[in-house]
């Protein structure tokens, strides 16, 4: 596939993120209509919902905190339109295996929140994932664009339902570190470096990196891929369609090693990076005033929820920028999670049908720390200026935005923790000299994973 002309719209919109004069996560102002509440009237609704008094359903997900808290709202939205009663059940990475534990004791909930592609082919490999119906169908048909209902595919069958979307291309950063060391944003790699030392000569170690998760070293790895590879490249990578010991995967290792093989360039260094739980790398970038343990920490646009939990504020202390481009143009890669059906019945129906409507969205976009792929959706819902713009870019990409990679990948290389791609890139920041090895260990494992 070719970089077009909507994808590099979209990423001249992101890089218009960085200069904004943000606003802080808060409400807009005025009252915000939810079901005609606070207004006295009924908004219209952009979904129809059977009636489904005294029917249970339960819902599956991996989210925890504010992300379930928000979700929640979602839910109780769903309970007072239908009547249903709703159960949130806490579930745990790898989901595969969690879902398999519950569906051998034969609990399986209605719905599970699924956000790796490769765990919802999974899913549909072992017969446990339902289609979806006419009505979920034509609220996709409706508000998403066509890679949407893609990923949430297998074999032309619609299974998933894609209500979360995560722009995977940013790095927030200490305003008052960075207003300290001199330091401006950088727009490539090599000037993301030079700020880096910047930074650091100005005292505050620059880079904060969440290594105990796995799945956010993958994340850098596939920013740098797309931008230095390519799209086609980075489409073949995650079909396993060329080899993990492609020339292409050993340039984009070598860049990242610029980064990782300076280990006074990381908060903790090496050792610490793999103690730090991707929310501490958070909170300790935006804690400890001009004094933070790390002035800069990559991630999506998720990383404003824990900023919340921090004094800072999103657009005077913690800003944001592109993830520089290592290639011709900054990245722009996006990971999701998708409602997906394990019990073929009315209430996980419906609830597949809620989660596809404009309605839904809004109620989360509302609440901060959310995007969605729904096209529909107002972007006046969401209540600071950097999710609209994030918003904004994701949906002007259209059928061209690139997908989390590892989450494309069979969940035992892409998506488990102590395997496969987490495991080695985790070894990998230990080691990162060690690239022929890295390479031939990250193959080893995805030709075992994609060939079972």
């Amino acid at each position: 596939m070719r970089t077009t002309l909507r994808m590099r719209r979209a990423a001249l919109v992101f890089t218009a993120i960085g200069a904004l004069a943000l606003t802080g996560c808060g409400d807009d102002g005025g009252a915000k209509d939810k079901a005609g509440e606070g207004s006295g009237k009924e908004s219209p609704s952009s979904v129809e919902l059977p009636k489904l008094d005294g029917e249970k359903v339960s819902v599956a997900a991996v989210w925890t905190g504010p992300e379930q808290a928000n979700f929640t709202k979602v839910l109780d939205e769903f309970e007072k339109r239908t009547g249903a009663t709703v159960t949130f059940v806490p579930a745990q990475d790898p989901i595969v295996n969690f879902l398999g534990t519950k569906i051998a004791g034969g609990q399986p909930p209605d719905v599970a929140m699924i956000p790796q592609v490769g765990a919802i082919q999974q899913a549909v490999a072992k017969k446990w994932a339902k289609p979806v119906g006419a009505e979920a169908k034509a609220q996709l048909s409706k508000n998403y664009a066509k890679v949407w209902q893609d990923l949430g595919a297998v074999d032309g069958t619609q299974y998933g339902v894609y209500f979360k979307a995560a722009n995977k291309s940013l790095i927030w950063y200490n305003a008052a570190a960075f207003e300290n060391a001199g330091a401006s944003e950088p727009k490539t790699w090599k000037d993301f470096l030079a700020t880096a030392e910047t930074v650091s000569a100005s005292g505050v170690t620059p880079v904060s990196v969440g290594g105990a998760d796995g799945w956010t070293l993958t994340d850098w790895f596939e920013n740098i891929y797309l931008s230095q590879a390519g799209p086609e490249k980075y489409d073949q990578l995650a079909k396993h369609e060329i080899k993990w010991t492609d020339p292409s995967v050993k340039d984009a290792l070598t860049t990242l090693a610029e980064l990782f093989g300076k280990p006074s360039l990381i908060a903790g260094g090496a050792d610490g990076a793999l103690q730090t739980e991707f929310p501490a790398s958070v909170t300790q970038t935006f804690t400890g005033g001009d004094q933070p343990k790390g002035a800069m920490v990559f991630e999506g646009d998720f990383v404003s929820i824990n900023i919340a939990q921090t004094k800072a504020k999103i657009g005077t202390d913690a800003k944001v920028f592109p993830f520089p481009a290592v290639g011709a143009d900054s990245p722009v890669v996006t990971g999701g999670d998708a409602a997906v059906a394990l019990k073929d019945s009315k209430g996980a129906q419906a609830l597949l049908t809620w989660l596809a409507s404009t309605d839904a969205a809004k109620i989360w976009a509302e609440a901060g720390g959310f995007i969605s792929p729904n096209k529909g959706l107002d972007v006046a819902a969401y209540p600071n200026d950097v999710q609209r713009k994030m918003a904004e870019a994701l949906i002007a990409a259209g059928d061209d935005v690139r997908f989390d990679m590892s989450d494309q990948a069979p969940q035992s290389f892409g998506g488990t923790p102590g395997k496969g791609e987490w495991k080695t890139l985790q070894d990998f920041l230990k080691n990162p000299k060690d690239i022929a090895g890295t390479q031939a260990k990250l193959e080893s494992d995805a030709a075992e994973a994609y060939k079972s």
